[in-house]
């Protein structure tokens, strides 16, 4: 008998575990025509992050370097939870619920894990107590209040020279891009704002960047890398290279040679661990605990064998004998390269190929740094042109885009807002 009309093919169900650069970026390029779209993460929506540094100082609004994941038309199913075990035999993948702590299980025809990384600690005594991560918006809104209630602190009766100094003191321990662009945004508010509402504590007010290397910014070109310390230097933030973090207290560091330095705020920027359901799994890893997939990103069982099914991307996974960095950049370019098969199963498909369009930071004072995969490298004013620009068009929506926009113009118009909210 022919089929009639209305008969339609069952849409196949595809459980997308992260709604970070590679889970939404798939989200946002999947066909939903084909697929029943389950998406479990923690957080409601995606965080632009190359933005989320300006955010913690008022530079930029909380709102314009988000978007909601039921924005999505794709979205069939939302749940706010962590995945916590994976049954690749019956195709399960059982979760728990933040909001309702219940247990539940989710079936899946294809599964995409891509539920990124946590900070490294590199087990440091204090620093999940003690410290500040910027990964999320609720971080960013975390360093932002305590900045302006040490503001408040220190300009309040009764409080001594040295306990100014200690409050105003602001460490980042990590050299990386998140590090150096969260401590010059930091330098910039301290410097336009802070010296204008705040006149007399901007003498007291001190930016330290910390980090284990002998350099910051190690992953771009030499030049560049030295041009990002002269400009730290010129502004009065201190860099203290090859240097180890023994221990994060309350209101100080302790160094590896026991030197105590009060701070009134610490932020921990040291790179990436795995996320604890990467870790829960049984699967082979690489040297830094990421799940390991083949060319194509399934994911490798403990046979080495790729799991047709379940795809890995992102900061979670690594390609076997082909190692890349954990960056914002890589993870989209697997979404796309992910979708286009999945959304055409007719093509054959290559192997995942990266292709690294350069790196970009801000270094503060309205001057960033491009560092090109050519020879070709900038920095200085027209690094910063480029830098917003970039980030302007990679924004998802017009929307945000209009926001980043007026709030980067009322920043520069009428000052970043302090009002400190509890």
């Amino acid at each position: 008998m022919s089929s009639t009309v209305n008969d339609t093919p069952k849409k196949e169900s595809l459980v997308i575990i992260g709604t970070g650069w590679a889970g939404f970026k798939v989200l946002e390029r999947v066909d939903s025509s084909k697929y029943d779209i389950t998406v479990v993460s923690p957080r409601n929506h995606f965080v632009f992050t190359p933005l989320l540094a300006g955010t913690a100082v008022g530079t930029l609004n909380f709102r314009c370097v988000t978007e909601p994941v039921r924005g999505l038309k794709t979205v069939h199913e939302y749940y706010e939870a962590n995945a916590t075990e994976l049954d690749i035999n019956s195709k399960t993948l059982y979760c728990k619920s933040l909001l309702t702590k219940g247990e539940f299980a989710v079936p899946y025809d294809k599964l995409i894990i891509a539920c990124g990384a946590v900070t490294n600690t590199f087990n440091t005594p204090g620093v999940v107590e003690n410290a500040f991560f910027l990964k999320e918006i609720t971080h960013a809104r975390a360093i932002r209040s305590r900045i302006l209630e040490n503001l408040e602190f220190a300009s309040g009766p009764n409080v001594s020279e040295e306990e100014k100094k200690a409050a105003l003191h602001f460490a980042v321990v990590g050299g990386g891009p998140t590090g150096v662009e969260l401590s010059a945004e930091i330098s910039d508010f301290m410097r336009e704002d802070v010296a204008r509402l705040y006149p007399k504590l901007k003498n007291y007010t001190k930016v330290t960047v910390f980090d284990v290397a002998k350099k910051i910014l190690g992953s771009f070109d030499d030049k560049l890398s030295e041009y990002a310390t002269k400009k730290f230097q010129r502004v009065g933030t201190d860099i203290k290279t090859d240097t180890k973090i023994k221990e994060v207290q309350k209101d100080r560091l302790v160094l590896a040679d026991d030197t105590e330095i009060r701070t009134g705020l610490v932020v921990w920027a040291t790179g990436n661990a795995p996320n604890p359901f990467i870790k829960s799994l049984p699967f082979p890893k690489d040297k830094t605990q990421r799940v390991l997939t083949d060319g194509f990103l399934h994911m490798l069982n403990e046979d080495h064998i790729p799991l047709p099914n379940v795809y890995a991307l992102g900061d979670c996974a690594s390609i076997e004998h082909y190692t890349l960095p954990q960056t914002a950049q890589v993870a989209e370019q697997q979404a796309k390269y992910l979708t286009k098969y999945l959304n055409d199963k007719t093509k054959k498909p290559e192997p995942f190929v990266y292709n690294h369009k350069g790196a970009l930071a801000y270094v503060g004072d309205w001057e960033g740094l491009f560092d090109s995969p050519t020879s070709f490298k900038e920095s200085g004013f027209w690094a910063w042109v480029i830098w917003r620009t970039a980030y302007l068009t990679q924004t998802v929506s017009w929307k945000n885009r209009f926001l980043i926009h007026s709030y980067w113009f009322l920043t520069w118009a009428f000052g970043r807002d302090t009002t400190r909210f509890y």
